[in-house]
């Protein structure tokens, strides 16, 4: 819901496709510059108290971001919260992240992954089309944001049921430039990882087609808010159901059963998508484009952050979190503003279509430089 608000009062208030460029580089910056100290910090301190603190900073920006709608202050105001926001998530996604494990045994880590990654996939389904009727209905933003924030809290209330666990196990290890650094030397060291990551980081960056969609819904497809809402909707929709099958499917047809040569093959459908959508002037042909490419990111996310789980020691889970993170979170920021700069200068359909284009050149790249990836069978 938030995406769409802010995505659409942006544009609806500059009609810039750099400005929504700016959005994602005001969020990816401090993601970058503090992921690492968020990683240590949860491998240090408890990581579900990381997570409530960053739920009421969180809650605050939201009411914030509601202030700043109600009185019309300058946009540059919208910009600072975002910036602060990132602030949280930079705490808040290796928090996250590595907590999972604590909670769920080893042997079903995979399957507990796939589950997790549909109850996202259920709320990035509901809350843009939501966030859409939403706003065609009330013609404002600041109910999505007072709702964001009511639902922040929500979740901090569900993390007080969660118990105290254990000592963290990196909470001995001072903090050190060198201890920063342990993620990144741990995936540097681990050529696999190494390789996932990297397919990842340029797929999303180039294939940013999400930033767009504001520019897509009202100038080329010639829909409202709520058509926006549906559109943000369908990759969630398509990963959704791309989970479930996943956590369903029988091990001997499963893609995870051959994770190197399907994560290759999605990533290069996440591409082709792309290009499709790009080239659509139909709103149902776009729609079944951004479905595509949810369910093709689905299987990608599921290998990936299954290997990282099963691949790092816990003493260092949530520094290599993360380092992942960095790379991946930070990359849909910095994709929004790649696609954001490209679409002023080129037009937003070879902004799309170029980034697509571009994804199917990184799995080239990577099967040549990586050639261990195709060779990954199970996940275990």
């Amino acid at each position: 819901m938030l995406d769409v608000a802010i995505g659409w009062e942006i544009y609806q208030r500059t009609n810039s496709a750099a400005a929504l460029g700016f959005a994602g580089l005001a969020e990816a910056l401090p993601v970058m510059l503090l992921s690492l100290l968020g990683g240590h910090a949860s491998d240090r301190y408890d990581r579900r108290k990381i997570l409530m603190i960053v739920q009421v900073f969180l809650a605050v920006c939201s009411l914030g971001l509601a202030a700043v709608s109600v009185l019309h202050a300058p946009i540059v105001v919208i910009f600072l919260i975002i910036t602060a926001a990132g602030v949280a998530r930079a705490f808040k996604s290796p928090a996250r992240s590595a907590l999972l494990p604590q909670l769920v045994p080893k042997h079903i880590l995979s399957n507990a992954v796939t589950w997790n990654s549909s109850t996202f996939q259920i709320s990035s389904m509901a809350g843009p089309m939501i966030g859409g009727f939403l706003i065609a209905g009330l013609g404002k933003y600041s109910p999505i944001y007072v709702l964001n924030a009511a639902l922040a809290l929500t979740f901090l209330g569900c993390l007080m049921f969660i118990p105290a666990g254990e000592p963290m196990p990196g909470r001995a290890e001072p903090m050190t430039r060198r201890s920063l650094w342990v993620g990144v030397e741990f995936i540097r060291s681990t050529p696999l990882l190494l390789a996932m990551i990297s397919l990842d980081l340029f797929a999303v960056l180039l294939g940013g087609a999400t930033a767009l969609l504001p520019i897509f819904a009202r100038d080329i497809l010639h829909t409202d808010a709520t058509g926006l809402g549906w559109l943000r909707a369908a990759p969630a929709i398509g990963a959704f159901l791309m989970a479930f099958a996943l956590a369903h499917l029988p091990a001997r047809i499963s893609p995870l059963n051959r994770a190197g040569p399907a994560l290759l093959w999605v990533v290069a459908g996440f591409g082709a998508a792309t290009i499709g959508f790009g080239l659509s002037t139909s709103f149902w042909l776009s729609m079944a484009m951004l479905f595509l490419t949810g369910a093709f990111d689905n299987v990608s996310v599921v290998i990936r952050l299954t290997l990282l789980q099963v691949l790092t020691p816990d003493k260092m889970r949530g520094r290599v979190a993360a380092v992942n993170y960095v790379f991946i979170g930070a990359s849909n920021e910095l994709g929004a503003f790649e696609s954001g700069i490209t679409a002023a200068a080129f037009g937003p359909v070879a902004s799309v279509v170029g980034g697509g284009i571009g994804t199917l050149a990184v799995v080239l790249v990577v099967m040549w430089v990586w050639p261990q990836v195709a060779k990954l069978r199970t996940l275990d």
